[in-house]
């Protein structure tokens, strides 16, 4: 009985210490935890003295499990706003130094770029999914999230672009474009003729001096990209070691133009008109017919973990065969022109291999090509692409007119194709097969569909090599 008297006696007195101590808390100046502290180590030992130890003198277990719970009980300690904010940047830092985050942050960057221009009406229309991944991919940059250099962006730069070129031209079959393409493979060719031509008379006006020796060089990149599409400025750009930075701000200023010339072009273009306008449209109506049937039932396969890897294998193939062609006869020259020459031969020359694998093909590197973008994003600085981006806004828009100038003027004033086919051609040209095929699919023309995604690959194949040729009457230029 006494012992239970005791034991509750010493759990009274602990809940009035506790009570007791608790009532001094208001007094407690607020935001003043210094104080608070400095008043515990006044007040207590006081208290301790009159109450505590008088109440737990004449009773030895209250007064044993009183020292157990002031032992266990230390002070406790807050901390303060700079000591969180450095645990917040060490943190942050910890995460910019690994790999795995920088690699999912890309990853997750070329996601939101592909769903904006899926799910978008916009990103639809104006297929902008490298512009909105390298903006995404900037702006994390430039606040602290993910770091301006890494090995990670090494990786896409130097291993994932090469395989990205050739699983692009898994459709280039030049046999079934020369066939199947008809008078939209003329405008075609007369639109690259007429990038060519826009992209002379644009630099000798806008010589892009600001760039220093860059200029030619995102000069040539541009002309590949109105050539052919974003795969070709990619390949000239590591062709030609163009800075990162530069490379940022010439997509950013190059895909604004774009978008307002696609929205031009639909402007132009009239619905149902170009069905009837080619004399070769009806002659090759069967054959057409034919290919659309084995092409709609080949693009309905759903890929396959096969298919993924027989792409991926075969690209690696090309990619080192070429890499091995171009050590061998011109070591100075990037390997990624004779690979694409390479998969273009190969894809004319064992199509029916190749028609299996374009479908997956065309969706690896579309997610490869926007990894690249999203690198070329992260290494960038904002304040950079502001200044340079003027110029390069003001040269790929005076390339662009010059180019629909001239392609009007000779392939509707002098050859007399139809308006709506040159139209679509110059689409194919500036954006590639995707934008060109959208914009046939919108416009109602059934028939030009098939042409528009062939003639828009064939750029693919043409651009690199094309505009590096260009590039020592550029250098010239510059100097």
């Amino acid at each position: 009985m006494r012992s239970r008297c005791s034991c509750l006696g010493g759990l009274l007195s602990l809940l009035y210490l506790l009570v007791t101590i608790d009532s001094f808390a208001p007094t407690c100046p607020p935001n003043s935890r210094f104080l608070c502290t400095h008043q515990k180590h006044h007040i207590t030992p006081s208290f301790h003295r009159h109450s505590i130890h008088s109440t737990f003198s004449a009773d030895p277990i209250s007064a044993g499990l009183f020292k157990r719970v002031s032992a266990s009980s230390p002070t406790k300690s807050f901390p303060n706003t700079s000591t969180l904010a450095l645990s917040a940047s060490s943190t942050i830092s910890s995460f910019k130094s690994s790999n795995s985050f920088v690699l999912s942050a890309l990853l997750l960057v070329s996601s939101c770029g592909l769903a904006i221009e899926e799910k978008t009406t916009v990103g639809k229309a104006l297929s902008q999914a490298p512009l909105v991944t390298m903006l995404l991919s900037l702006c994390l940059a430039n606040v602290g999230i993910v770091p301006f250099e890494s090995s990670v962006y090494q990786l896409v730069n130097k291993f994932l672009v090469p395989l990205a070129v050739p699983l692009f031209l898994f459709d280039s079959d030049l046999k079934r474009v020369v066939r199947d393409a008809g008078s939209l493979l003329v405008a075609f060719l007369i639109g690259a003729l007429s990038t060519v031509v826009g992209t002379l008379v644009a630099f000798t006006l806008i010589p892009l001096t600001t760039l220093g020796e860059n200029g030619w060089k995102v000069a040539c990149a541009l002309t590949a990209r109105h050539i052919g599409g974003a795969i070709n400025f990619v390949a000239v750009a590591e062709t030609l070691n163009i800075d990162g930075a530069i490379v940022s701000s010439a997509i950013a200023a190059d895909n604004v133009v774009v978008a307002l010339y696609f929205a031009f072009l639909f402007y132009l273009a009239t619905a149902d008109d170009a069905e009837t306008s080619s004399s070769d449209r009806d002659a090759n109506s069967a054959s057409k017919s034919s290919v659309s049937e084995k092409s709609t039932s080949i693009d309905k396969e759903s890929i396959t973990t096969s298919t993924i890897a027989y792409s991926v294998a075969t690209a690696s193939c090309l990619v080192t065969v070429g890499s091995a062609i171009t050590e061998a006869i011109c070591p100075n020259l990037s390997s990624l022109v004779i690979t694409s020459a390479l998969t273009v031969l190969s894809a004319t020359i064992f199509s029916s291999w190749f028609d299996i694998l374009r479908t997956s093909g065309t969706a690896i590197g579309t997610l490869l090509l926007q990894m690249f973008f999203a690198a070329s994003g992260a290494g960038g600085s904002i304040m950079l692409v502001l200044r340079q981006a003027p110029s390069l806004f003001l040269f790929s828009a005076l390339q662009i007119v010059i180019h629909f100038l001239v392609l009007m003027g000779i392939g509707r004033g002098m050859i007399r194709l139809n308006a709506n086919e040159l139209f679509l051609a110059s689409n194919a040209n500036v954006g590639g097969p995707t934008t060109a095929a959208a914009m046939a699919q919108a416009k109602n023309w059934k028939t030009l569909v098939l042409p528009a995604l062939l003639v828009g690959v064939l750029g693919y194949g043409i651009a690199t090599a094309l505009s590096l040729a260009l590039g020592p009457i550029l250098s010239c230029l510059a100097r």
